[in-house]
């Protein structure tokens, strides 16, 4: 019914029968070894070309030597900090402009990760940076035991981009946070218990969205997230079921179906198996379904084009409401919209933001219906420093910035053109097995061969994430496995720095080939 298979000039069918060759790849083995094909690329990379121009001159760096900035990140610093660091030799970062990212030694990087996907219409966009700066000389900090201009003003203004009724603000610090209070509305109004996610989630790292978030890399030994249960995530690459029209993107998998024009039959499957965790795992009544438009720390994953409506449907005749975490997805990055649920037609209950909100700044909110935050007045929760008068400058100046410079339009369209050239480059190499997203939301999935898709080891991912930032791009990795490169870049990249991208990431991909 459904089968992993490439469209190639010859067959072999090995173990399972499948199909696993491809036109002008290199060699590449079955998961039993077996080899399968053997040639040699037709058409090696050109050379790299010259990294766009930048008209901004950064400020030269003076500050402490790079040796002592290690030497204080390993003593002085929670040792977490270490162990989340990106490569051998990490990059210490001095200033950034836009999309570009400046080194202690001036070397100048494109972002294409912005941060964990959280700057979101350029660093140091001119026009925000203004924003705090006019509003640090006025008023830092008073807290909602006051009325402010700011707060009400950027309150009203974020509410007005949601759809009725979704018309209630609470301003938080994180995106955590933001989830925290979620997870805890939905139990105070709805008098259940029980939350649903997705396999493969991150919904955040406190006490509570830890039982949220369905990774065990982010998981502790203790008691946490009571309540929290994960059902299968409808991931039509990896997962049991997909094909070749299920998800709304301009890059379907490599997997064929049989479906009829219209219908999904591994939606049904996946559906099939929501249900069957209703049966099985939670009470007859729950609190609430989590779920992210399209995964972010699990790598860019889709779900059938149709599952989320049919999950909501099922969520609320048990009792629960629907929340959709917009941390990642939100403020125009899948270009379709400007919030992700909209590209799968459905309205949620809840809407949990941060990241993008204040392109960097720390601030996140949980959007709801006047009747769902009734409830949360029923005892009091106060923060200190959620929706303070600089953090409400800075999101209304992001909503203005979003506006008037187009950054929608440019996730679609940029964003668009990278997916499809990057399936070329899916097509050429047998070590890419999916390339998935929406608008500047994207994920390119490494396997050993495109048959068994089995993920492409940790050592491999890391040659390729090492020789991408020696060539002068940041990007990001995610996944189950470690297994996805994730490109989440500030929405103001151009055509000419996705070409340049395109460009290494073809000469990396080589040259691990080459070595392998």
């Amino acid at each position: 019914m459904y089968k992993a298979v490439s469209s190639l000039s010859f067959r072999c069918a090995v173990l399972t029968g499948q199909s696993c060759s491809r036109q002008g790849s290199v060699k590449f083995h079955l998961a039993s070894g077996a080899l399968c094909q053997k040639s040699a690329f037709k058409h090696p990379p050109k050379d790299i070309p010259d990294m766009p121009s930048c008209n901004f001159k950064p400020e030269e760096y003076t500050g402490m030597s790079k040796e002592r900035i290690m030497e204080i990140r390993r003593q002085n610093c929670n040792p977490m900090i270490m162990k989340v660091t990106f490569y051998k030799k990490p990059v210490l970062i001095h200033q950034g402009y836009m999309q570009w990212l400046w080194d202690v030694d001036g070397r100048r990087y494109l972002d294409l990760f912005a941060g964990v996907a959280t700057v979101s219409v350029g660093h140091c966009h001119p026009k925000v940076t203004a924003a705090a700066e006019q509003q640090l000389k006025r008023l830092w900090h008073t807290t909602n035991i006051y009325a402010y201009p700011t707060l009400h003003e950027y309150s009203e203004k974020l509410a007005s981009y949601l759809p009725d009724p979704l018309k209630v603000v609470y301003l938080t610090n994180s995106g955590s946070e933001a989830n925290d209070l979620a997870m805890l509305m939905a139990r105070l109004y709805t008098g259940n218990f029980d939350i649903i996610t997705f396999r493969g989630s991150y919904h955040g790292g406190s006490p509570q969205t830890m039982g949220l978030t369905s990774n065990a890399a982010y998981k502790y030994p203790i008691a946490n997230g009571l309540g929290c249960t994960n059902t299968m995530c409808p991931d039509v690459f990896r997962g049991p079921w997909g094909g070749s029209h299920c998800r709304d993107s301009p890059v379907q998998t490599i997997r064929q179906c049989n479906c009829a024009q219209g219908h999904c039959m591994a939606n049904d499957k996946y559906i099939g198996q929501l249900k069957e965790t209703f049966a099985t795992s939670v009470p007859s009544r729950i609190a609430a379904f989590f779920g992210e438009p399209i995964q972010g720390v699990g790598g860019a994953v889709q779900y059938p084009k149709n599952y989320l409506k049919e999950a909501y449907k099922l969520v609320r005749e048990k009792g629960g409401v629907c929340i959709a975490d917009e941390v990642q997805t939100g403020f125009g990055r899948t270009g379709s919209h400007f919030w992700g649920f909209q590209g799968h037609d459905v309205i949620p209950d809840m809407v949990t933001m941060a990241k993008g909100i204040g392109n960097g700044f720390p601030m996140g909110a949980v959007v709801t219906t006047a009747e769902i935050a009734a409830t949360f007045a029923k005892g009091v929760h106060f923060n200190t420093f959620g929706g303070n008068p600089v953090a409400c400058a800075v999101g209304s100046s992001v909503l203005d910035v979003i506006k008037e410079d187009g950054t929608q339009q440019i996730s679609l369209d940029v964003g668009t053109y990278l997916m499809t050239e990057l399936a070329k480059l899916r097509d050429k190499y047998e070590i890419i097995g999916d390339v998935r997203g929406k608008g500047l939301q994207i994920g390119v999935e490494m396997v050993k061969d495109k048959a068994s898709r089995d993920t492409l080891p940790p050592e491999g991912m890391s040659e390729i994430f090492e020789d991408i930032k020696d060539m002068g791009i940041l990007i990001g990795k995610g996944g189950l496995y470690g297994q996805i490169f994730r490109i989440q870049p500030p929405m103001c990249i151009t055509m000419e720095d996705v070409d340049f991208f395109l460009a290494v990431f073809d000469k990396a991909i080589y040259n691990y080939m080459e070595r392998r």
